[in-house]
């Protein structure tokens, strides 16, 4: 039977949606960013756990999430926030401007599979300013393979722009949450093997070495 199949009638935590078993909700703290943040979600995407666009709004306060169906004909009207200049990261934008000041973006995410969001992205295109982040090394998101290389999740996007713009509080925060979400997913799938080796390249065993071992030997009742 088909793992997906099998673990339809887990029981999974609201929230993070894990099951409860890996649940890492007591990890989790919300942080104050100054750039607004909006994730335009795949309606596919809305029950997958290993979605970082719902790691991103547990994680950054006041950040909001928005459904997309072809159908439902959503418009930037219903995402761009007044007094904010709306920001679409993509390839083919202009770079990040020098004099930017944080409190005055918002950013709008695009939450699904490779396929999806690239259909997504030139549906919406025009709806705000195109920027293109520096986005090089190797992605984390170990949780779905890459054809080739220079893709990057959805919270990873949102850690280059944070980077970009000298935010590093929040970039510190929304990173190691985002490694603990890749480590507690891994595990859920019986990826004991890789969640190890990811483990060993994380600061993980430094900041949440509790957690860690609790999830090594707690069962929900």
């Amino acid at each position: 039977m088909p793992r997906s199949v099998v673990l339809q009638s887990t029981c999974r935590c609201a929230r993070c949606q894990l099951p409860l078993r890996w649940c890492i909700c007591p990890a989790l703290s919300e942080i104050k960013c100054p750039v607004e943040v909006d994730v335009l979600i795949h309606h596919r995407e809305l029950w997958r756990p290993s979605s970082t666009g719902h790691l991103i709004n547990r994680t950054i306060a006041h950040s909001r999430q928005h459904l997309w169906r072809k159908e439902r004909g959503l418009t930037v009207s219903d995402v761009q926030v007044p007094g904010r200049e709306l920001w679409i990261l993509h390839p083919k934008g202009e770079p990040v401007p020098s004099d930017v000041v944080p409190e005055r973006v918002q950013v709008l995410l695009i939450d699904g599979s490779w396929r999806e969001s690239s259909a997504i992205a030139q549906q919406i295109s025009s709806w705000g300013r195109l920027v293109n982040l520096p986005m090089t090394g190797e992605s984390r998101y170990w949780l779905r393979s890459q054809a080739d290389g220079g893709r990057f999740s959805t919270a990873e996007a949102l850690l280059f722009l944070l980077k970009t713009l000298g935010l590093a509080e929040v970039h510190a925060h929304l990173d190691i949450q985002f490694e603990l979400h890749v480590y507690a997913n891994l595990r859920a799938r019986g990826s004991k093997e890789a969640a190890m080796k990811f483990l060993q390249q994380s600061r993980l065993n430094a900041v949440f070495p509790e957690l860690l071992a609790q999830l090594e030997v707690r069962r929900p009742r």
